[in-house]
């Protein structure tokens, strides 16, 4: 971990949703994605990951595993890896594979990011999980009949807190009870397929790391072996929302925790306490978390909060709209924020509250916060505009602001000797 003490930043890395600009289109999105990873790797950003989500207007990554595979073949340094392959739609086996084609080429700059089930419960079931922002952070599953789960941590605060400088606002009002929400969601299930049963989360993260130690066996002790798996050199990290099973599976194997602080602000020092809490050596000697942050920097504080109007528009699209996230408006499209009604900003508002907009100088003084309360060993910064070319400047002076990036004195995650 880097040496705060020093004035040594932790490296930033960044996630990617290949959003689709109002008027523009999902090929030019990804095209754009592509050559927008070509200079992250040159201002020297740690690593991009690519989010999995289907079937919404205004975001082309669909397919993580083909982004990270063609942004691989053109960089020559920053790593590539999903945020995250949901286990809803693709079996663990699958995804394990598709990244060990790419790390058999691309060896040591591969990260396979995993995601918990993504489901709609019933309206009856009592208790069930709500849905994710979009699908970039798959929702929690209920706990396995027949296991014993820990204690229940305490829900998220219902008022705003500040902690020691952080802005940490109330969970958002439960968009799921939304008719229109439901419809879409439960239609998009049916297109999409996902038809898969997925198992135990903690067996289907062991099965990813067994395959790839070589040491698999079936329930019948059946031996299995995947040859762009094994030995395969890509890192597995979990994606976590909450404090519930993801965060607490990652610490149990000691594997690396992404947090989500971007999409679920509520919630994320939950996330990093009880992943903290649940740590053991595993794949990792010590814990190892990312925070994820949704940013926008401009030469101008004036400039940053223009760029920045449209996206209370789009996340209430995510949120409530009957399409999911729809094509990214241009500022001159954007409701103001002073005339909404008061429902929908509460829908929105942990969203836009804690978004860290502003000059380099603002923006890095609050990235620091967040580091310095969650205890961050890195952030992961996605950022979202209608212009390719600000979201790129937005990237562009951060890494300036920030010093480096990726710091040569910020060592990648200690890994066990007999780990993977």
């Amino acid at each position: 971990m880097p040496d705060r003490t020093t004035g040594n930043r932790v490296p930033l890395s960044v996630l990617d949703l290949a959003l689709v600009a109002d008027g523009s289109t999902g090929a030019a999105a990804i095209q754009r994605a592509v050559a927008l990873a070509i200079d992250l790797d040159a201002l020297g950003y740690r690593r991009v990951w690519y989010a999995e989500h289907h079937l919404a207007p205004g975001v082309a990554s669909a397919a993580p595993a083909v982004l990270a595979a063609a942004v691989a073949a053109r960089t020559s340094r920053i790593r590539v890896g999903s945020g995250a392959v949901l286990l809803s739609t693709t079996s663990p086996l699958i995804a394990a594979e598709q990244f060990g084609t790419i790390a058999a080429l691309h060896p040591g700059r591969v990260d396979l990011g995993l995601g918990r089930a993504f489901t709609v419960p019933p309206s009856a079931r009592p208790g069930g999980a709500a849905p994710s922002d979009g699908g970039t952070t798959p929702v929690a599953a209920p706990s396995d009949a027949g296991k014993a789960a820990p204690p229940p941590r305490p829900p998220a605060p219902a008022v705003p807190r500040l902690v020691d400088g952080l802005y940490v606002p109330p969970a958002p009002p439960n968009g799921f009870n939304d008719p229109a929400l439901r419809e879409r969601l439960l239609a998009q299930q049916e297109v999409i397929g996902a038809q898969r049963t997925p198992a135990d989360f903690r067996e289907e993260v062991e099965l990813v790391l067994d395959v790839q130690r070589g040491t698999y066996r079936d329930r019948s002790g059946g031996a299995y072996t995947s040859p762009p798996v094994e030995g395969a050199q890509f890192d597995l990290w979990l994606l976590a929302s909450s404090g519930g099973e993801s965060a607490r599976v990652a610490g149990e194997l000691g594997l690396p925790l992404a947090a989500n602080f971007h999409v679920s602000p509520a919630t994320v020092l939950d996330t990093v306490a009880a992943y903290r809490e649940a740590f053991r050596p595993g794949v990792l000697e010590r814990p190892y978390v990312i925070v994820s942050a949704d940013v926008l920097v401009a030469q101008t504080l004036e400039r940053a909060r223009v760029l920045a109007e449209p996206f209370a528009d789009w996340v209430l699209s995510i949120r409530r709209g009957e399409r999911g996230a729809i094509a990214y408006p241009s500022p001159s499209a954007a409701t103001a924020w002073t005339d909404r009604p008061d429902a929908e900003r509460a829908l929105v508002a942990d969203r836009v509250d804690t978004r860290i907009v502003g000059d380099p100088d603002t923006v890095v003084d609050r990235l620091e916060t967040l580091v310095r309360v969650t205890g961050a060993d890195e952030l992961l910064v996605t950022t979202a505009t209608h212009d390719p070319a600000e979201t790129r400047r937005s990237f562009e002076l951060l890494a300036q602001a920030w010093g480096s990036a990726d710091p040569v004195a910020a060592p990648e995650p200690g890994r066990v000797a007999s780990g993977v």
